[in-house]
């Protein structure tokens, strides 16, 4: 059985600005969706040209989890975390004599880490925009960031200056803004520690990261080797079965999550299709005309034939083997961070998942696309969800 798979490189700085020549609006791909599940959740953001989709998902998760506790609907700050992220990220890279990761990117742990640490504001009180424009845009600040911790580390001095810091912090200030110490809302002054405390009503400590790679042993947790895991955070492992009934069985309980996965796939046809999917053409499907004419079509011509969706199709049968050989030979990698909050079926009956996006209102679905099951387990590279939306017999043998 020949089974092609092809795939384009997309990622988490993929802007719908870059996809404009896709009419967004065009409805003739085929695919119906009918919503089974469709959790609350607060409108779609927008990252715009910067590198933190991490911070944007895993805020929509946790403002998800406000709705679920009957909590007001909150807009977070996603530069409130990005800014202390990279300031922590920074003082790191400087420890490893810039061995490590430094950049943009990150995971959802930051989010919960650094919300532990120092608490969270509204986006009202801190939007990061501090430098002239009206969506974020950080090409010019994540440069200079880089060269000033990569002046640090190659040590002109010999050894490290008191204030090495401070130009960094500076930066982070210039762009994002200055953090606020107290801020009024609602009628109440409150701090950033004070306000997770007392208004949000979440605890970081509730909320777990999960994943499936066999590397590791299963119901143990692990770092997971990906760069953006530059805090070298732990993550329970789970055969892929079970992070399939973890994900089925939060959304089925009330409970949406946090997903992370390689988006470089050339069935995520998101921005047009409004789907991700992992499609398959066997070749022993086809009639002999078919099969005369796909053998006279060149690699690319193949690559584009087999992607002409315009349609549910077939899928790859996705198993733990497959999805570790993806991973081992870096085809699958940490590209971009999203929103689950519901499930849905096509016209066909096929189940797939609801994505909230954070690239704004670049589809045909408002910002939100339909990723099917197969296509989250065999592209996953971790979720975050709250602890008590864990199947028992599951949390039992992860001791949660």
């Amino acid at each position: 059985m020949n089974k092609l798979i092809f795939s384009i490189t997309l990622g988490c700085l993929v802007m719908p600005f870059l996809l404009s020549g896709q009419d967004p609006q065009d409805d003739t791909a085929g695919f119906r969706f009918t919503d089974e599940i469709s959790l609350p959740a607060t409108p779609v953001s927008d990252q715009h040209r910067t590198g933190t989709c991490w911070s944007f998902s895993a805020l929509s998760f946790l403002e998800s989890e406000m709705l679920r506790l009957k909590k007001p609907e909150t807009n977070f700050s996603e530069m409130f975390i990005v800014h202390h992220t990279y300031a922590e990220k920074a003082r790191k890279y400087v420890r490893m004599h810039g061995n490590t990761t430094f950049g943009p990117g990150g995971a959802f742990h930051d989010v919960t880490n650094m919300m532990r640490k120092y608490g969270i504001i509204p986006e009202e009180v801190y939007a990061g925009l501090n430098y002239g424009e009206e969506k974020h845009v950080h090409g010019e600040m994540d440069g200079i960031l880089s060269q000033q911790v990569n002046a640090v580390v190659k040590n002109p001095n010999r050894k490290l200056s008191e204030v090495w810091f401070e130009p960094i912090l500076a930066t982070l200030d210039a762009y994002l803004g200055v953090i606020p110490q107290r801020f009024e809302y609602q009628g109440k002054s409150y701090s950033p520690q004070s306000f997770l405390r007392e208004y949000t009503g979440l605890n970081p400590n509730d909320y777990v990261e999960i994943t499936s790679f066999s590397h590791h042993p299963f119901y143990q947790r692990f770092i997971l080797e990906i760069p953006d895991n530059w805090s070298w955070d732990e993550m329970y492992n789970v055969p892929l079965d079970e992070m399939e009934e973890i994900i089925d069985n939060s959304l089925r309980n009330g409970y949406t999550v946090a997903w992370a996965a390689d988006v470089s796939e050339k069935g995520f046809l998101t921005s047009n299709k409004g789907v991700a999917m992992v499609p398959v053409k066997k070749v022993e499907d086809m009639t002999n005309a078919e099969i005369l004419r796909w053998e006279k079509l060149s690699d690319k011509e193949k690559e584009d034939e087999t992607f002409k969706l315009d349609k549910p199709a077939p899928e790859l049968e996705i198993t733990q083997e497959l999805r570790q050989l993806e991973f081992d030979n870096y085809m699958t990698t940490d590209d971009h961070g999203m929103h689950i909050i519901g499930l849905a079926k096509d016209q066909t009956g096929k189940i797939y998942y609801k994505v909230k996006n954070s690239w704004g209102d670049y589809n045909k679905f408002d910002g939100y696309f339909y990723a099917s099951k197969a296509y989250v387990r065999y592209k996953t590279t971790c979720l975050m969800v709250h602890k008590d939306a864990i199947p028992q017999h599951i949390r039992e043998k992860l001791k949660l």
